[in-house]
């Protein structure tokens, strides 16, 4: 028996969103269910359960099982006592194996240094297919002669390389201090869990709003599936189209982060705990972190008149991870501001994955690094999963998701001065409306409503989606991956919740497409998107053109998206942050004085 993937069954989310209004501080009776005046107190958790998906190599089957945490033994699963089942055939085919560039061969230079650089030297035109289940080669096939790239001077990326650039020996130490401790971020609820395929998942969002309480937000974010093609047409580099969540895993690639590089400040860690192949415990120390990060200007107005200024900082807190897929870095981030922001950013980073060029050769697909090496261009498309839950009690339903789009008005009566322009809103009222694509030309954004709260002006209130910069396939319609990866063909999806619909390109997205799998199959359903538990699918991405400043490792390049508030509050909630600790420069008490000249000459 194989483990392919152990993780925990979650509890109905009518079930989480109960012992939320219980157990998270502030304990609000008003929002539990109540039977003859009395709050339903929840008097126990729901049992634990497990999935598992195993592969059993001798019937060649892989199965799906559902048991309680009861039943577990260590090293694997008493199926005997499983508390249901439900088996799904696969047959396994002979798998190719199509090496990008130095993924199956290292091949090194001058150097035995295991630090070197192999990427720098990949070997074309080499073909194995081999039968994973019986560890045999099939075919080996060795189609062109491309000869390696010299050795380049500018390909490790270690320190005490030699590159003849900038001395950087007079970089100074920088220390983020916080002598007080972190900062009790007291407007926020939410819970941080870590799952194989997803990597970080954020739980039961939630704002604490003064006397209003816990305002929830969100019942779960996560970023589920990531999907790179390339946009080389020659071999072998048509073939690479990776679903690095769904195939590998994010969370399986992530990595112990280390302080004083990847996070700085104050940091909270999680480790996370695997069940490897034979069922066995593995452990990623400190593969989350949790700190605050200043943000510079929060908010700042100067009254011209007096000269006086108000300004305060922004804090946020952000929760990350990062993973290593073959040659590739990927940071995922939640930043949670003091305004009420929630910010979804991706941070890009590593090795490009390279071929080779014969002596002199040019490719139009593609950027020339170094001598006779290329990088194909290519794209990074990231889906984020939210499951959102707007001013919503337990076991209610009451949101609505509406698109806004900046209008020019025509010209006419309602436009003498040809000046004028509006926000026009459209209900998006089933699933199949709600397949969209960014437009930054009208301020294109999406709203989610609760249709049963109102803020002071009456106006429901709500959390909308901004875009940030993203993009499209720019593959033709017929090209295979697509096959797969229908999901990419629109920026934003919109359904109603179904806990087993989690991944877009289905669960098995290297057997897909299968019947009824995946998100482009689950909304030719059509179902009403008024009032019920809306799942919002954001498709966003960047293209890449690869640059000679992206050698030897890429720098960061970052992507985002915000979930802002929209009438959720009645006003600014960053308006009561106080000032920072520095109230006491001269620059405060040139303005005391300004202020008590003003009183005496009143």
């Amino acid at each position: 028996m194989r483990f392919v993937e152990v993780v925990l069954l979650e509890p109905e989310k009518t079930v989480v969103a109960l012992a939320d209004a219980y157990f998270f501080p502030p304990f609000q009776p008003s929002l539990l269910p109540r039977t003859k005046n009395a709050p339903i107190i929840p008097t126990r958790l729901p049992a634990r359960r497990a999935r598992l998906v195993v592969y059993n190599k001798m019937k060649n089957e892989t199965s799906i099982w559902i048991s309680s945490l009861k039943c577990m033994l260590l090293l694997g699963v008493d199926i005997r006592e499983a508390s249901s089942y439900h088996q799904r055939l696969f047959q396994m085919f002979s798998l190719q194996w199509m090496p990008w560039n130095m993924l199956n061969v290292k091949l090194l230079t001058e150097s035995d240094s295991p630090m070197e650089n192999g990427y720098a030297r990949p070997v074309e035109g080499i073909h194995i297919v081999i039968d994973v289940q019986n560890n045999t080669v099939i075919e080996f096939e060795d189609r062109k002669f491309v000869p390696l790239p010299p050795p380049d001077h500018l390909r490790n990326y270690t320190p005490g390389e030699t590159r003849g650039g900038v001395d950087r020996s007079d970089l100074k130490t920088l220390i983020i201090n916080q002598p007080d401790g972190p900062v009790s971020v007291l407007t926020w609820n939410l819970r941080i869990g870590f799952t194989p395929k997803e990597g970080l998942v954020i739980h039961s969002v939630a704002y604490v709003d003064g006397n209003r309480g816990r305002r929830p937000i969100a019942h779960r974010l996560s970023f589920v599936e990531m999907v790179v093609p390339y946009g080389d047409p020659n071999e072998p580099h048509y073939r690479k189209n990776a679903f690095d969540a769904g195939e590998d895993g994010l969370g399986k690639n992530a990595h112990s982060l280390k302080k004083g590089c990847d996070c700085l400040g104050l940091i909270k860690y999680f480790d996370a705990h695997f069940t490897n192949f034979t069922g066995g415990v593995e452990t990623i120390e400190n593969v989350v972190c949790l700190h605050e990060e200043d943000h510079g200007i929060l908010w700042k107005h100067q009254d011209w008149r007096t000269g006086l200024a108000e300004v305060r900082r922004s804090r946020r807190l952000t929760v990350s991870f990062v993973c290593t897929i073959a040659n590739y870095e990927y940071g995922f981030y939640w930043h949670f501001y003091q305004d009420g922001k929630i910010e979804a950013e991706v941070k890009l980073t590593g090795i490009l994955s390279l071929g080779a060029l014969m002596p002199g050769e040019q490719r139009k697909y593609g950027t020339t690094i170094a001598p006779s090496l290329y990088a194909p261009v290519h794209q990074h498309f990231f889906v984020a999963r939210m499951d959102m839950a707007v001013d919503c009690k337990p076991n209610e339903a009451y949101n609505q998701v509406v698109e806004v789009n900046v209008k020019v008005e025509s010209a006419g009566p309602n436009n003498v001065h040809n000046n004028a322009f509006y926000a026009e809103e459209k209900n998006l009222k089933s699933e199949l409306q709600a397949m969209r694509d960014c437009d930054p030309s009208s301020a294109r954004h999406w709203i989610v409503r609760n249709t049963r709260t109102v803020n002071r002006t009456g106006q429901p209130t709500g959390y909308k989606l901004v875009p940030g910069s993203s993009c499209l396939p720019l593959a033709l319609p017929e090209a295979k991956f697509l096959r797969r990866a229908g999901f990419l063909k629109h920026n934003l999806w919109v359904t109603s919740f179904k806990n087993d619909e989690m991944f877009p390109g289905g669960e098995f997205p290297n057997q897909n497409p299968r019947i009824n799998e995946g998100l482009a199959t689950w909304v030719k359903k059509d179902r009403s998107l008024e009032e019920t538990n809306l799942v919002l699918w954001y498709v966003f991405g960047i293209t890449h053109i690869p640059r000679l400043e992206d050698w030897p490792v890429m720098p960061v390049e970052r992507i985002s998206f915000m979930l802002m508030p929209d009438g959720f509050f009645n006003c600014s909630p960053a308006i009561d942050v106080p000032p920072g600790p520095d109230v006491h420069t001269k620059e405060a008490e040139s303005q005391k004085d300004i202020q008590a000249e003003l009183i005496s000459k009143l």
